[in-house]
């Protein structure tokens, strides 16, 4: 370990996606699955080059800023990335072809993988090749006169290099075709089925493209580039322009990576940088395949490969006449996937059509491409109702989408609130203001996770429908305080008394919470914390564990991905265990329970501890009051702490542990512990039972 107190976050990060590829490298994981976490694995890379070295880079000219924090210089974790990447991908090219590879051809599945296409599959990729691929193939000569040519992000190109009568070389940029055309393209059945990639069928029929030419090399090549749209914290003028205009010119941002194929001609390389301006990028010498993300596109379904399909489970409410009463009665928590989405969809649904609605409040960070709760808005508008969106339109590759669906609805007459200045508004909120006998009556929904029917399919959150007065009322505050799109940080706060919102009183609350388990720990009483969260990096809170670790507070932390909090140091956090769970589904529910001296108090939420959560963007984590509820969430993380399969544990050394996933003296892995496949049984057995109330 290091002499810091907290893990580097980007170091961390690493030690994350390292453990996604390690689930790849399951044979437990089923063999279609390991292609997918394959897939996932390249995503999150290509993601990290475009967001985190550009972040990293800027350590160089400043060591320190106040929202950032490392052991290392930029120049000196540069340099540590590279190569703990150099290792991590030098580990997959030897999972992919000594593992991968040959478990699927013991399926019958021959994935070509730098190898020649097989004779019996050349005709059929031949006629591909000029029949669909030839279409969009673009050949530009890199050094003649007056070639303005500008790679795009993440777009998959060949260096060809073509032989001349003159001296040197001709060097040709060609596309491969990739954001046209499937990637891959399977021939032949039985022995005989083939995928091939489309890169091979370009390689192999070159002369089609060059027929009076003598091409001596093929070298494929990508770019990464910054992915920052570099939005000022005070707009003036209209903020949607600003950032159509700014996403516009994304992917012509600075380049930070050149991925190239090995084998390039040194002065090739050079010539290849100097032309098109790549001097400040990071060189990394790869394979000869690049977005391998496109794994998830796959050709191959096959159920006996895959995953054993876990239906999502109905609720009771679903035959209810009216779910919006139900909720009025009842608190309904939701734990997507595991259960349908479907009660989410109905509430907007009803919420668009019901006589005695009036008003409709909701927030919007990342929202489906075709999504069915801003079609209820479009036509709560259009039946009458007030209806009130709060688009996030700075949410992370997801501006255009939401852009797109904000103009729609304003075009239908929702009134659209934009981004505030300098913050993101990433609380999961909605609410219905419906009049009944004069009076008005509140319900809505609190929520870990987007409101995305698509994502809800492979994402676990937990989903709060309730009619509680006091929350509701407290949510009304907050989108009245929202629609003025003023900073927090600026005006008078609200004093909320049940929510906890960043940038009003989030940090303090969970401050104050972790403090009372520290005061019953000094005086001899039990003390607990179990928290589970994507991310942890925020020092005050970190340093508020530490403290309460030293004062006896027994806490358990559930992170997937980031965590910069260190356990098991002697003095310092003895009494931290973390956990980190990567599975089938991606967890992504924010759940914080505190013992309090036997009265337990739960709180779920949008919120992270990470500093773009405590100090850039508003985010509402809110209390569970109903029994079942509390009861539900205390099952689900007591089957997730006891998860022996799925689970790695964070040592002091900050890496995952893989041999022996938990402390000495604890049980062996065991696949029957594996907690998202417990779950489903526990609420499928406790939605069944008659007692339940569902």
């Amino acid at each position: 370990m290091s002499h810091t107190s907290r893990f580097d976050r980007d170091l961390s990060w690493l030690t994350f996606n390292y453990r996604v590829l390690e689930e790849a490298a399951r044979e437990k994981t089923p063999l279609l699955e390991r292609v997918f976490f394959f897939s996932v694995y390249c995503s999150n890379l290509d993601e990290f080059y475009r967001v985190r070295i550009p972040a990293v880079a800027a350590l160089q000219k400043i060591k320190e800023t106040k929202d950032s924090y490392t052991s290392a210089s930029g120049v000196q974790l540069l340099t540590i990335i590279s190569s703990r990447l150099h290792t991590q991908l030098e580990h997959f090219g030897r999972l992919l072809t000594g593992g991968l590879l040959p478990a699927l051809k013991a399926h019958g599945i021959h994935f070509n993988y730098h190898e020649p296409i097989p004779s019996e599959a050349r005709q059929a990729a031949t006629n591909y090749f000029l029949t669909q691929v030839l279409a969009f193939l673009q050949p530009l000569h890199l050094l003649q006169t007056g070639s303005d040519f500008f790679p795009e992000n993440d777009h998959l190109y060949f260096l060809v290099i073509l032989d001349q009568d003159g001296p040197g070389e001709d060097l040709v940029i060609l596309n491969i075709p990739s954001d046209s055309l499937p990637r891959f393209f399977p021939t032949g059945e039985g022995a005989s089925r083939h995928i091939l990639f489309i890169d091979d069928i370009i390689r192999e029929n070159l002369s089609f493209v060059f027929p009076y030419a003598i091409v001596s090399g093929v070298f494929s090549l990508k770019i990464s580039r910054d992915a920052e749209l570099d939005l000022d914290d005070e707009y003036q003028g209209d903020i949607a322009e600003k950032i159509e205009k700014k996403l516009a010119k994304r992917d012509a941002g600075l380049a930070t990576r050149l991925l190239y194929e090995p084998g390039i001609p040194l002065p090739i390389l050079e010539t290849l940088i100097r032309q098109l301006n790549l001097q400040g990028a990071t060189r990394v010498e790869g394979g000869c395949y690049h977005n391998l993300r496109d794994l998830a596109g796959f050709p191959v379904k096959d159920p006996a490969l895959s995953y054993k399909p876990l239906p999502a489970i109905a609720r009771n409410v679903d035959h209810r006449p009216s779910l919006l009463q139900a909720i009025m009665e009842k608190d309904v928590l939701l734990h997507v996937p595991y259960e349908a989405y479907d009660p989410v969809l109905r509430f907007f649904n009803e919420a668009a059509i019901h006589p005695q609605v009036e008003e409709i409040y909701v927030t919007l960070y990342r929202v489906a491409k075709d999504s069915r709760i801003v079609h209820a808005l479009i036509s709560a508008c259009r039946n009458g109702k007030k209806v009130t969106v709060f688009v996030e339109l700075k949410a992370r590759f997801d501006e255009a989408n939401n852009l797109r669906w904000a103009k729609k609805m304003k075009e239908a007459g929702v009134k659209i609130i934009y981004s505030i200045p300098g913050l993101k508004v990433h609380a999961k909120i909605g609410l219905a203001k419906k009049r009944v006998d004069g009076r008005i009556h509140y319900c809505g929904l609190l929520a870990t996770g987007n409101l995305n029917e698509n994502t809800a399919r492979f994402y676990t959150d937990h989903i709060l429908l309730t009619g509680n007065h006091e929350l509701m009322r407290e949510l009304e505050l907050l989108f009245i305080f929202l629609c003025k799109r003023k900073d927090p940080r600026k005006a008078e706060k609200i004093a909320f008394h049940h929510l906890l919102v960043a940038q009003f009183n989030l940090q303090e609350r969970f401050l104050a919470l972790i403090d009372r388990e520290i005061t019953h720990a000094r005086k001899g009483r039990q003390a607990s914390i179990i928290i589970k969260m994507n991310n942890l990096e925020e020092k005050i809170l970190i340093e508020k564990l530490y403290e309460a670790s030293n004062a006896g507070v027994r806490i358990q932390l559930l992170i997937r991905g980031i965590c910069c909090c260190v356990p098991g140091v002697s003095g310092q956090s003895s009494n931290i265990t973390i956990r980190r769970i990567i599975d089938r589904y991606l967890e992504h529910g924010r759940v914080f329970i505190f013992h309090n001296g036997g009265e337990e108090e739960f709180f779920l939420g949008s919120s992270d501890w990470m500093n773009r959560n405590i100090y850039r963007r508003i985010e509402v984590c809110f209390p569970l009051y109903d029994p079942q509820g509390k009861a539900e969430i205390s099952n689900l993380i007591q089957l997730q702490l006891a998860d022996t399969a799925a689970a790695i544990a964070i040592t002091a050394e900050g890496e995952n542990v893989t041999a022996d996933p938990l402390p000495a003296g604890q049980p062996p892995t065991d696949e029957a512990s594996r907690s998202q496949p417990a779950i489903y049984r526990y609420l499928a057995e406790l939605r069944n039972s008659p007692t339940s109330g569902n």
